[in-house]
């Protein structure tokens, strides 16, 4: 045997009932992470055709060769995982001011957006009140600049949105969020 491995060893290998605190965080940690990850997956699993959330956000491909039916503007502020924000729906000649509330899904923001464009398959004022799911691009930390939305809600109502961010988000490129219109 060689005897710098020994040595080795004997400088590594602690007595019975020791210990260097390291494998304690780990031991400590690890039922945080499976709880964690728990919920996430529970989450994901509570997104089926029934759920008010819409699964997937919507692109390009969901308006291709369609007419708008109607216009919006929006400014959205987001700090740590929630964000808030207000708009005007503009359908069918009638302007219509709503509020929105959402998460980032991700480990959070400090940004604020405003953007305007179009809004499609809105047929009826009643189906724009609700849950959307808001794509904002790719995973990974998204700075100021130019900002580009996708929302879409469980009704098939698409809202692609173009303007200007601030600030910065590390996403998986999906948010979550509320809108009602207000009266």
């Amino acid at each position: 045997m060689n005897p710098n491995l020994n040595s080795l060893r004997a400088r590594t290998t602690r007595p019975a009932g020791s210990t260097s605190g390291r494998g304690e965080r780990r031991s400590a940690l690890a039922p945080a992470l499976a709880a964690a990850l728990a919920l996430a997956v529970a989450g994901c699993a509570s997104l089926t055709a029934e759920s008010p959330v819409p699964i997937a956000a919507p692109t390009q491909l969901s308006i291709a060769y369609q007419k708008p039916s109607g216009k919006v503007t929006l400014t959205e502020v987001f700090v740590g995982g929630a964000g808030l924000g207000k708009g005007v729906l503009t359908f069918r000649g009638k302007t219509y001011p709503f509020r929105l509330a959402g998460t980032v899904i991700g480990p959070g923001s400090v940004s604020k957006r405003q953007v305007a464009g179009e809004i499609y398959d809105l047929n009826d004022i009643s189906a724009f009140d609700g849950i959307w799911v808001e794509g904002t691009g790719p995973i990974g930390l998204e700075t100021g600049g130019r900002s580009e939305l996708w929302l879409g809600n469980k009704a098939g109502v698409v809202m692609h949105l173009t303007g200007t961010s601030e600030g910065m988000t590390l996403s998986l490129g999906k948010d979550e969020v509320l809108i009602e219109i207000t009266k």
